[in-house]
Parts: structure tokens; C-alpha cells; sequence
């Protein structure tokens, strides 16, 4: 049956084991206290006849130092309690066959007072340990019977039914007390599931974007998360009155619930924070003592309305752009064709050029829009940036004619830079930025320098640059650059800088402008590190010095 005892059963807390054991010593003392009582006798009663009258003054007097000597070290024996339970039943037992040997007459008494003895100790020790004490006991009982000089049969008996009931109460406490041990185990484990659950519910709550307030019925807050602190302003800690921290909202909750309707108007809060709209809920059905308050950041639902708009605008530009290809697609090739006719006057020549260039400029928007709708998952690889951009170079060199326009890669061919990458998402982006900077990043009359530059950056991060000698962007500009359909130029879209900064989060990379000192622009893509670094034909690739800078 101990066998068959599951661990947390058989395991128990040190407060139970605490209580177990104090009970067990504490009944010890009244046990001596009562053999005392027997020995020596009480004022104006009684007492039992004495057998052995020194026998029984000394073991009553021996016992009782024993049991308060086990009570007062309690606490220090708690590390060996199976050890000093099981050495203080066979002192129990001891002294229980010796009383009722000193002390014939009050045998039944004893006897029973042993058996609580037993049953408390099967509540510290396993269940055979628990029944060879209560052998034990039967034994000593039975060995007493033979030895009384009366009614030798009538002592047997009542020695084998004690042993029965010594054995009953012992296999009853253990399995009560395994029962008890393992509720208490599953009673503690869900103490400490409901605290884990407190804490995240707490932490979810401190952290979510929404604001959360507790309002009690006097307009006081009780709790606040940290969304709600800002949007009110980063109060005291000692400000918790809503009426003097923010009037309107204590307002608002007055009307909802005096009239259950809620005002949903945006309303700040403080000043520099974002508008909200409150919303509120009783903490209980039928408590109207604590008022939930949510403050919902407008901003937050437009981002997410302008997401869904740029979503649904990008299906339907794909849908359109997709019925445009085709007819662009033969206009193009009938002015082509037409380009080629030897009968052409100088002024048709013209019209054909610029049905030509526009042809080319409904393309690149069909092409952007068609980006805009894919977002392709990135495949990223380990790119040597130094090799990579000398490669871009050479073939953007060969399929645009730059003319006057000069464009170059600055990167250090003996400390190489290595980054996680999706090389065609990454063409895409610096081809964009590129394109711009030979377009835009030119002084008027002059021809437009623009470079690559690979670098190690801050911390040691692989680093791409495209700097231009232009006359930079101006900074009310630059901060809405990178949002989409905005452009300075008549013939721009406004997505390539949107798209490129779109594939740079896919490679979790962070694409940013920065301002150059002295004039121009500089489009700073910062990306992932690679773990891996490629080998040569000589040898792996030395790891990347954080101090390392462009020659």
C-alpha cells in the first residue's frame, strides 16, 4: 500500500509535519501528566490500586520529563521527525506496558491512550513503519497478559482486541492523512497557479496600450496601468482624485452613470497626449462602488484604419494595374514600331519619344503598385556587403546610362561586411534609393555624386549607405518621406521610399534618413548581422572589428 502512494502524497509541507508533530508531543505531555495523576494519586479521589507502587512513582515521573523535553525540542528535531517519531513511539509503548504492569486496574485506560499515540504517529511515517509500531504494541500488550497472575484468558483477549483496534486506527490515519497531504499539495500548487495568474493578469494589464483605470464611487482612482498614467499626464503618486486630474473625464463618468449613455467624442487629457475615447464598465454586476474606465487612443484606430485603407487600396491599385499592363503593353510596342519608320518627320519623331518615356513612367508606377500588393516573404542569405554592392554597382552601370553622373562604392575590401539578407528584396531597395539620389541629389547645373558606402556602424551592425551631394531634404519634408503616396514631384507615386523601408522590416533591417553635414542626404539601411560568416578560396572570413570604417 506505501508503494502505491503517489509522490505528492507521500511528500509534506513543514508547517503540517510542524502541527503533526506538535500534537503528537503535546498529547504526549498530557499522557505523562495522567500517568502522574495514576501514581501519585488525586486530592479527595480515588485513585487505581498500585501493583508496583515505586515502579509506577518513577516511570510517571521519568515520563513526564521525557515528554516535556520531546515538546520543547519540537522545532529542532523537525529535520529527523520520522527518526524521533519512531524513537518516541517505542517510548510510548514502553511506558504504556509498564504503567499497565504498575497499574493493573487502569490497563484499559492505557491501552487506549497508546492507540492515539499509534494513530498520530501513522500521520509521520509510512504505512508498514506504522504498522510494526502497532505489532509492537500488541505484542507488549499481549506479553503483559501472560503475565498477570488472574483471568490469564480474559487479559488475552482484551490485548488482541486492542491490537485490532491499534492496527485499524493506524491504516485509517495513514490513509486519511495521505489524503489530506494531497489535498493540501493540490491546495498549495493552486495557491501558487492563482498567484502566477494574478501576476501575469497584472503584467498584461500594466502593459497593454489601452489605458485602464479603477475609479471607487467618491472619484478617487485606486489602480492605474502605465498607458493611463501617460495619457493623463504622469501624475503625482499622490494625486488620485479624477475630478482635479482630469475634470472632463470625471465629467463624462458622471453622465454615464446618471444617464447610462457614453460620450464618444475624442478628448485630451494633457497636453502632448494623444485624444482618447473613454469607455466605462462596472467592475460587478451589482456593484456600483468600482468603475472600470478604458481609455482608447485615437491615434492608435487611425493607424489601424489607414492600415486596412492601404490594404484595400492595394488590392484594388493591384487589380487596376494588372487591366492597364496589357493596353500599355501594345501602345508601347506600336510607338516602338513606329519609331522605327524612316518616313517620320522631326516633330513626329518627338511625339513618338514622349509616348515612349511615358510609356516607360506608367510602367515603373504599374510596378510599384504591383509591390505594393505582393509582399513577398523574405528569403534571407549571408551577403558579403562589400562584394555585393561593387556587384550592384556594375550592373546598374550597365542597364542605365549615367552620363555626367558619377556613381561609386566606398567599402573596405580587408575587414568584409556580413549580413543576413534577401539579396533580390535588397536590390530592389538600394536600387530605389539610387535612383532617387541620381534624380534628386544634384545641384542645379551640376552633375549628381552619388556613393555606396559599406561600413561597420554603431555596435558593430552591418551598415549600407547611399549618399548623395544633393541639396538634402528639408526637415518637415524628411519626416513624411517614408509615408506612402507622399512626393515632392509632379511625376513621383510616393511609394518607392514607402516600399523600400517595407522590404528593409521584412529582412529586419531599419531603413533611415540622415542628414548630411555640409549638404546633401544620406539613406542609412541598418541590418541583421550574420552569424555565419562565408568562406573564400582562402579561408574563412575574419570576424568584423565594431571600429572598423571605409578607407
Amino acid at each position: 500500500m506505501a508503494s502505491s502512494a503517489t509522490p505528492a502524497s507521500r511528500e509534506q509541507s513543514p508547517n503540517a509535519a510542524r502541527h503533526e508533530l506538535y500534537f503528537l508531543h503535546g498529547f504526549r505531555v498530557a499522557q505523562a501528566l495522567v500517568y502522574l495523576a495514576l501514581a501519585f494519586g488525586l486530592p479527595g479521589l480515588d485513585g487505581p490500586g498500585l501493583n508496583r507502587p515505586v515502579l509506577a512513582h518513577a516511570l510517571a515521573l521519568g515520563y513526564l520529563v521525557f515528554a516535556l523535553a520531546m515538546l520543547g525540542a519540537t522545532r529542532r528535531l523537525l529535520v529527523r521527525q520520522r527518526l524521533i517519531t519512531a524513537a518516541g513511539l517505542l517510548a510510548d509503548i514502553a511506558a504504556a506496558v509498564l504503567a499497565a504492569s504498575a497499574m493493573h486496574d487502569a490497563r484499559i485506560g492505557i491501552a487506549m491512550m497508546l492507540a492515539v499515540n499509534l494513530a498520530a504517529g501513522a500521520l509521520l511515517l509510512p504505512l508498514r513503519l506504522s504498522c510494526f509500531f502497532a505489532a509492537v504494541a500488541t505484542l507488549g500488550m499481549l506479553g503483559h497478559a501472560l503475565f498477570t497472575p488472574t483471568d490469564v484468558a480474559h487479559e488475552l483477549l482484551e490485548s488482541g482486541l486492542f491490537g485490532l483496534a491499534y492496527f485499524a486506527s493506524v491504516v485509517l490515519c495513514h490513509v486519511l492523512g495521505r489524503q489530506l497531504r494531497a489535498s493540501e499539495a493540490l491546495a498549495e500548487q493552486r495557491g501558487v497557479d492563482l498567484a502566477n495568474l494574478a501576476q501575469i493578469n497584472e503584467l498584461i494589464i500594466r502593459r497593454m496600450k489601452t489605458g485602464v483605470l479603477l475609479v471607487d464611487d467618491a472619484n478617487r482612482i485606486h489602480q492605474m496601468n502605465e498607458a493611463a498614467w501617460l495619457l493623463l499626464g504622469s501624475p503625482a503618486a499622490d494625486r488620485r482624485d479624477l475630478g482635479r486630474l482630469a475634470p472632463e473625464l470625471s465629467r463624462r463618468l458622471y453622465h454615464w452613470i446618471t444617464s447610462g449613455k457614453t460620450d464618444e467624442t475624442p478628448t485630451q487629457l494633457a497636453d502632448g497626449m494623444p485624444e482618447i475615447v473613454p469607455r466605462f464598465t462596472r467592475l460587478a454586476p451589482n456593484d456600483d462602488a468600482l468603475v472600470l474606465i478604458f481609455l482608447g487612443d485615437t491615434s492608435m484606430i487611425s493607424r489601424r484604419a489607414e492600415e486596412l485603407t492601404l490594404s484595400s487600396l492595394g488590392r484594388l491599385s493591384a487589380s487596376i494595374a494588372h487591366e492597364i499592363r496589357n493596353p500599355l503593353a501594345a501602345i508601347r510596342y506600336s510607338a516602338q514600331l513606329l519609331a522605327e519608320s524612316t518616313e517620320l518627320s522631326p516633330a513626329d519623331a518627338r511625339m513618338v519619344e514622349i509616348i515612349n518615356n511615358h510609356c516607360v513612367r506608367l510602367n515603373e508606377i504599374i510596378e510599384n503598385i504591383l509591390q505594393l500588393s505582393r509582399r513577398e516573404r523574405s528569403r534571407p542569405e549571408t551577403l558579403d556587403l562589400g562584394r555585393w554592392a561593387h556587384t550592384f554597382v556594375e550592373e546598374y552601370r550597365q542597364g542605365n546610362d549615367l552620363g555626367n553622373d558619377s556613381l561609386r562604392v566606398i567599402a573596405n575590401s580587408q575587414v568584409p561586411v556580413t549580413a543576413m539578407a534577401d539579396p533580390q528584396q535588397l536590390q530592389q531597395v538600394v536600387w530605389n534609393l539610387v535612383q532617387n539620389a541620381l534624380r534628386y541629389g544634384r545641384m542645379p547645373g551640376e552633375p549628381a555624386r552619388v556613393m555606396v558606402v559599406v561600413r561597420h556602424g554603431e555596435r558593430g551592425l552591418p551598415t549600407l549607405e547611399v549618399i548623395d551631394r544633393g541639396p538634402g531634404i528639408a526637415p518637415k519634408v524628411a519626416a513624411q518621406i517614408f509615408e506612402p503616396f507622399y512626393t515632392t514631384h509632379e511625376y513621383g507615386t510616393g511609394l518607392g521610399l514607402y516600399l523600400a523601408r517595407q522590404m528593409a522590416e521584412a529582412n529586419q533591417a531599419t531603413l533611415e534618413y540622415v542628414r548630411v553635414a555640409g549638404g546633401g542626404s544620406c539613406f542609412r539601411l541598418i541590418l541583421t548581422p550574420a552569424r555565419v560568416l562565408p568562406r573564400t578560396g582562402a579561408g574563412e572570413v575574419p570576424p568584423p572589428r565594431p571600429d572598423a570604417r571605409p578607407a
